[in-house]
C-alpha cells in the first residue's frame, strides 16, 4: 500500500483536518512530541502530522515522514498571504515553491540564490493539472521565516522571484522532498494581502478553522488515488 504524508504548521489549520481523520477512522498519537494522526484513505495509507509554524519546524517533519515512515508524497495545506495576482479566501497549489529568505547578498549572490544548490523547486506537472481539473488557481509560492507585513517587500519577492503567495513552510517541504526524490504539493488559501492589516486578517480566518482547505485536499487525493 502506497504511503503519503500531510504536513499542516498550524494548530488551528490542523484541527479542521484531524477532526475530519478521526471522523474517518484514523487515530491520533504523539511520537517524539510531534502530534500525528494515521489512517487509510482512497487505498492508500495516511500519515499526517502538526509541524507547528516555520522552516526549521516543517524541515524536520517532512525528514521524519520520509526515514520514520518511507512516505512518497507529501501534501502540505495552511494560510499565505497575497503577494500578486490573488485575494484573501483563494486557494492556490503551488506549481514551485521558493526559499526567498536565503540571503548571501553580503557575498555577491542574488537574494535566494545558495551556492551549488537548488533554491527553488519545481511540482511535479500531474499534481499540478489535477489542481486544475479541480478549479484550484496555481502559482509560484514563496517561503521565508517571517511574517509578511510590508509592501515593498512584497513587491521586491514578486519581481525577484515572481510568486503569487507567501507562506513559512513550502519551500522548506519542497526541499527536503526534492533531496530524497519524492513528490510533494503545497495547497494554500489567502488569509491575508501581506500589508498593514495582514495579522488582523490572518488571526480572523486562522482561529475560525473553517474546513475549506480540508476539503479541497480530499478532493485532490480522491482524484488522484481513487480514479
Amino acid at each position: 500500500m502506497k504511503t503519503i504524508g500531510v504536513l499542516i504548521a498550524d494548530i488551528h489549520e490542523y484541527n479542521p483536518f484531524c477532526k475530519w481523520a478521526t471522523a474517518n477512522g484514523a487515530r491520533t498519537f504523539t511520537e517524539n512530541g510531534m502530534n500525528m494522526l494515521e489512517g487509510e484513505l482512497f487505498g492508500v495509507k495516511l500519515i499526517a502530522m502538526l509541524t507547528n509554524i516555520g522552516k526549521v519546524n516543517a524541515a524536520i517533519a517532512a525528514t521524519h515522514l520520509v526515514l520514520r515512515y518511507g512516505v512518497e508524497e507529501i501534501y502540505n495545506i495552511g494560510f499565505s498571504g497575497a503577494v500578486k495576482g490573488v485575494r484573501r479566501g483563494d486557494l492556490v497549489a503551488g506549481t514551485s515553491c521558493t526559499e526567498c529568505d536565503f540571503d548571501l547578498t553580503p557575498l555577491g549572490l542574488e537574494l535566494g540564490v545558495k551556492p551549488d544548490q537548488k533554491y527553488v523547486y519545481e511540482t511535479d506537472a500531474e499534481l499540478v493539472e489535477q489542481c486544475k481539473s479541480l478549479g484550484i488557481k496555481v502559482g509560484a509560492l514563496g517561503t521565508g521565516d517571517m511574517f509578511l507585513t510590508s509592501s515593498e517587500k512584497k513587491a521586491d519577492f514578486h519581481s525577484r522571484f515572481g510568486i503569487v503567495a507567501f507562506d513559512m513552510e513550502s519551500g522548506a517541504i519542497a526541499s527536503v522532498c526534492d533531496r530524497y526524490g519524492i513528490k510533494s504539493l503545497s495547497i494554500r488559501k489567502i488569509s491575508d494581502d501581506s500589508e498593514e492589516t495582514a495579522c488582523e486578517d490572518y488571526r480572523e480566518m486562522n482561529k475560525s478553522e473553517e474546513m475549506g482547505l480540508t476539503d479541497t485536499l480530499i478532493s485532490l487525493l480522491k482524484v488522484r488515488f481513487d480514479g
